[in-house]
């Protein structure tokens, strides 16, 4: 549950319900992507720091993948992780001032969570994340349960799978939707979250179950988002203008809760959307301040070292949730996509150097490489090229990676394999 809870944000609710504009499309990137990459992802990124002793994400890469990616790796991750830290921060926010009253704003509730994390990072996991962390997934689980027979329930008609396009403004599915879907399929933040459970591992079999589960558990709550928000407004395209006029997801949570579960029931729904992105966030803020720690050899024990790392963290943090929200989304998942994708190159380099079947690691790396490259090629938020420039980039540069990854197998496999 604590990995669950570390793990599961905005993504498979907010990601699923953007998604969702795309049609039944989303159901299946979300199941396919949830199985064969993100399940896989999660998987080694926690079995490979729980064999190396508990080490996170970027020591891995640096061993597997050389020098240069374990220091990519480290500045990359402390960018997603502020990004992650702000999503999941001005997220519950909007939803926590959906039902409270109007003196108890947005803003009111940015800064209480915003104590809440600066303490979530400066205090021992176990002096209050693990004290409020089983009340969150007892909100959770009935935001889960409720929603998901709700749908059921009222009569809801949940459309077919069908492969058309159904966005309301005709935006792509490749690699539009791949990447707004974020943590409800896969998820590059996820590996920076595993070291902590790891550490606490005390047997490889509950790798399984722990890692892959939570990441299968994180899909199931985004399809039942993806499912509700089609089902509830009729149309992808009643679903666009809806949110269009309310200001994004954070409405279409608060609708579907209460209209489904009653007013009681429908603040204890939005109360577990609301533990996801916190449960996320606070340990997001925490880890970005031990990567950067690690990389310097800053010691933390003492909390003047906690501060000075700490503070620099929260007000780039603040100063980022000044810019509009839907912005720093698409760059917190264009990241999130791209780490992701590393960590699967690095799992794809592990197997095969230990001669074992590396391509359950190796497609959906090279799919991932060709996912993230494309959308920072023609997305608004990266260079705009046209699709007939963008695509092709991206499916070269998916190509190059792959075979940039065979020839350095080959070497390593053919000199010392890293026996564990």
């Amino acid at each position: 549950l604590i990995q669950f809870l570390n793990i599961a944000g905005l993504g498979p609710i907010f990601g699923a319900i953007a998604g969702a504009l795309w049609g039944p499309a989303a159901f299946l990137w979300i199941v396919f992507g949830s199985i064969f990459a993100g399940g896989v992802h999660d998987y080694f990124s926690g079995m490979l720091s729980l064999r190396h002793d508990g080490a996170s994400i970027p020591e891995v890469v640096g061993k597997y993948l050389g020098n240069g990616f374990k220091q990519f790796m480290r500045a990359f991750s402390v960018v997603l992780l502020v990004l992650v830290g702000v999503v999941f921060l001005t997220g519950p926010a909007g939803l926590l001032a959906g039902i409270t009253p109007k003196a108890l704003d947005k803003t009111f509730w940015i800064y209480v969570i915003f104590i809440y994390y600066i303490l979530a990072t400066m205090l021992p996991i176990d002096k209050l994340i693990g004290k409020i962390y089983p009340v969150f997934g007892i909100c959770l689980l009935i935001m889960a349960f409720g929603v998901g027979g709700g749908i059921i329930v009222e009569g809801y008609h949940i459309p077919e799978i069908v492969l058309q396009n159904l966005h309301p403004d005709g935006l792509p599915i490749w690699p539009l939707m791949f990447v707004t879907i974020a943590c409800g399929a896969i998820s590059g933040f996820h590996s920076t979250q595993s070291p902590i459970i790891a550490r606490c591992i005390t047997n490889e079999k509950q790798g399984r179950f722990v890692f892959y589960g939570a990441m299968i558990a994180e899909g199931i709550v985004a399809l039942i988002w993806a499912a509700a928000a089609m089902a509830f407004f009729g149309s992808t395209g009643e679903l666009g203008k809806q949110m269009a006029a309310h200001g994004g997801a954070a409405w279409v949570v608060n609708t579907i809760s209460t209209t489904l579960l009653g007013k009681v029931g429908g603040i204890l729904a939005i109360l577990g959307v609301v533990a996801c992105p916190i449960t996320s966030g606070d340990t997001a803020f925490r880890s970005a301040r031990l990567t950067i720690a690690d990389s310097l050899n800053f010691k933390q024990e003492p909390i003047k070292n906690r501060l000075a790392i700490s503070i620099p963290l929260f007000i780039v943090g603040y100063i980022l949730t000044k810019i509009n929200f839907d912005v720093i989304w698409r760059y917190f998942a264009w990241s999130n996509q791209t780490l992701a994708m590393l960590v699967l190159w690095t799992s794809a380099m592990y197997l095969a150097v230990n001669k074992k079947i590396h391509w359950i690691a190796t497609i959906p790396a090279t799919f991932m490489t060709a996912v993230s490259v494309t959308y920072i090629m023609v997305a608004n938020e990266g260079l705009k090229l046209p699709a007939a420039i963008g695509y092709p980039i991206g499916i070269a540069a998916a190509a190059i990676a792959f075979s940039i990854f065979m020839v350095q197998m080959k070497k390593k496999t053919n000199s010392t394999a890293f026996e564990l």
